[in-house]
């Protein structure tokens, strides 16, 4: 059905605001009153604490069992990201961590405390040798045990980072003796499987570097054991990654204009993965008026997949079917769900942002 933009309403409506009475003979101060009269006097609404954004796009009726229409995108911080990537939520301490690539930053956000810069560099520490394009870390994935999982593109390697010491071990750093090129987002599976993705954004002149050493842009698995695998070879740019809730369908953005899609893979109980099937196509939508292209993904319990795309993130239904979009107004690069699926936030190319899901 056509697309159709739904309001972005405020949480409360001046009209319906609670009215507060005092009981007779309570000198608590409970309450305002009017002094001469005792008519209870109407509260006033507090003001949000964050401005909004973008809107609401439906293109199915099941958009709203994902996303209520009322749901408010909050702009949590102000413009001063080049291009903010990699959120991941951490459930022990109630925060969000992501980056900013080009400026090798990594921040961290709460409501209680606002953003902070959590590391810096969070990539590439070395001198500089005039290779790279990107020098900063890019996805993250919190792992059970408090650890997250790092796509450190300017380093050129997978990562596991310790948040309390802030140190780094590398997990694997290249494929048949051959570099990386530069991760770029990376998810784990509950067997401690983890895959990532490895285009060539983080190298000047990407394809054409001459610091690029493998001849492909892949995706891949690492096994528990430390050993490196290839699943796909053939993707022009593989970018995000996520996996279904049991952990059987590998999801991958190709993060090209020439063909955005989003590809899935069947795995099996070893992690090895199937030949992929086209899984979501975003042509229709590309263009100047939908800034952004396949690239970060979140999956909720239920299997509703969260992709940023043009014009914002897209939300698809587990076979597929476009629900809606949340729009930004800008660029969204990656996202990430939080507060048991019921937060989605989002870093987009200037600003963090929030919605509440359904």
């Amino acid at each position: 059905m056509p697309a159709r933009s739904l309001p972005l309403l405020a949480a409360a409506l001046a009209a319906s605001l609670a009215v507060a009475c005092t009981p007779a003979g309570d000198d608590t101060g409970a309450g305002d009153t009017d002094a001469e009269s005792d008519v209870p006097t109407a509260q006033a609404p507090a003001a949000p604490a964050f401005d909004t954004v973008g809107r609401l796009t439906a293109y199915d009726d099941a958009f709203a069992g994902a996303v209520p229409p009322d749901a408010r995108i909050e702009k949590l911080t102000d413009e001063r990201f080049t291009w903010s990537e990699g959120p991941a939520w951490i459930e022990q301490g109630g925060y969000l961590l992501f980056n900013d690539v080009p400026e090798n930053r990594m921040y961290r956000w709460s409501e209680a405390d606002g953003l902070s810069v959590f590391l810096e560099p969070s990539g590439y520490a070395g001198p500089d040798d005039g290779t790279l394009r990107e020098a900063g870390a890019n996805g993250l994935f919190p792992e059970p045990g408090g650890t997250v999982l790092l796509a450190d593109s300017g380093s050129r390697l997978v990562a596991r980072l310790d948040p309390a010491s802030k140190e780094k071990t590398t997990l694997a750093s290249s494929y048949e003796g051959k570099r990386f090129n530069s991760p770029n987002d990376v998810v784990r599976r509950a067997d401690g499987t983890v895959f990532f993705t490895d285009p060539p954004y983080g190298l000047k002149g990407m394809d054409d570097s001459p610091a690029k050493e493998l001849a492909f842009n892949g995706v891949y698995r690492i096994d528990a054991d430390g050993g490196v695998h290839l699943v796909d070879d053939g993707l022009s740019f593989p970018n995000g990654v996520a996996l279904a809730p049991d952990g059987n369908t590998l999801y991958v953005a190709n993060s090209d204009p020439e063909r955005p899609i989003w590809m899935a893979y069947a795995l099996d109980e070893a992690g090895n993965a199937g030949d992929g099937r086209v899984f979501a196509d975003a042509s229709d939508l590309v263009g100047d008026d939908a800034p952004g292209l396949p690239d970060g993904m979140a999956v909720a319990a239920d299997g509703t997949l969260f992709a940023t795309g043009p014009g914002g993130v897209l939300v698809f239904a587990p076979d597929g079917t476009r629900l809606g979009r949340i729009e930004t107004g800008t660029a969204v690069a990656n996202c990430a769900l939080a507060e048991d699926g019921r937060v989605l936030y989002m870093t987009s190319h200037r600003f963090l942002a929030r919605v509440r899901l359904r």
